[in-house]
């Protein structure tokens, strides 16, 4: 029942602030941390801390980042036979400033991330019989996510897209090969060309999602919570209310929940319950992969939940 995770993976440089600075302003901060990041690699661990087995297949460099990423991943169970060590680039990093309310602004420089090609897609291929559910982000080219997205439905696996970072030439043919699609309110807005900023807004944009091919269209919206639309059912998860530190790695959190749920046979509606209950204890902690829960402090979190039934 693995998770299979093809994407991104970074060391995340983070930076603590009263606040996140404009233009040509120097600000002082008041916290460093580094920490295991890349989309791709937030949402397997993500699966793996929830008790499900995951697999990673990306790159990373052949440098001392490279080496602790893997070590970072391997630490929670999430399986790196599928991560090649790249000669000729450096791992992928992410300069992420956080300020006190919790949010954030971040620069990627891909490094390894940005040589992802075929030939990983080959890799991918073989582990796919083993696999549940394919999570896909697109911190990586984009020619390589459409070629794996591909593979996944030709082996008849689930296919979830986390369309982050935001981008507006996700290519038409790539719809139809996603089974969820899983934007914020921002790369919701992008992707569709209007404003979305509350429940009607998601609705909207997730019923232009879903005719562009996509079979399920997941909507987050932050504080406010997720829009769900399939062609079976529309619903609206109100958020969790937890107090936030830091939202860096929140949506990462909500894919790899959302996954790790599906894999293990829950529904729809409680698998995106189980991505909003995760997301909001990882927006409740400093760090990406550190502050992912494990399965120990999320059932305890849901089950304080008495308004949700899973």
């Amino acid at each position: 029942m693995s998770v299979i995770v093809f994407g991104s993976i970074n060391l995340d440089l983070v930076a603590k602030t009263p606040r996140l600075p404009m233009a040509g302003e120097t600000l002082a901060g008041n916290h460093f941390l580094t920490a295991g990041g890349g989309k791709g690699a937030n949402q397997a661990v993500a699966a793996a801390r929830l008790g499900v087995p995951a697999q990673m297949v990306g790159r990373v460099g052949s440098d001392s980042f490279g080496q602790e990423l893997l070590a970072g991943l391997q630490a929670v169970g999430v399986d790196t036979a599928g991560v090649l060590i790249d000669l000729d680039a450096h791992s992928g990093i992410a300069m992420i400033a956080v300020d006190d309310a919790g949010e954030n602004s971040i620069i990627i420089v891909a490094g390894a991330n940005g040589r992802v090609k075929i030939s990983d897609v080959g890799r991918l291929i073989k582990l796919l019989p083993s696999a549940k559910v394919l999570l896909l982000q697109l911190e990586i080219p984009l020619t390589t996510v459409l070629l794996a997205a591909a593979a996944g439905q030709n082996a008849g696996i689930p296919v979830i897209l986390d369309p982050a970072p935001a981008r507006p030439d996700i290519p038409d043919g790539l719809y139809p090969l996603i089974d969820i699609i899983t934007p914020n309110e921002i790369e919701a807005a992008q992707l569709v060309g209007f404003p979305v900023n509350d429940p009607e807004t998601a609705a909207k944009a997730a019923d232009e999602l879903r005719s562009r091919g996509a079979g399920t269209a997941i909507v987050k919206l932050g504080a406010q919570g997720v829009f769900c639309a399939s062609a079976a059912e529309s619903f609206f998860v109100p958020a969790f209310p937890v107090e936030a530190v830091d939202t860096v790695a929140a949506g990462d959190a909500f894919n790899g929940a959302l996954a790790a749920a599906l894999a293990t046979g829950l529904s729809l509606h409680q698998a995106v319950i189980w991505g909003a209950a995760a997301g909001a204890l990882c927006a409740s902690k400093a760090g990406a992969q550190p502050s992912m829960p494990d399965r120990q402090t999320f059932d305890a979190f849901l089950q304080e939940q008495t308004h949700f039934k899973i």
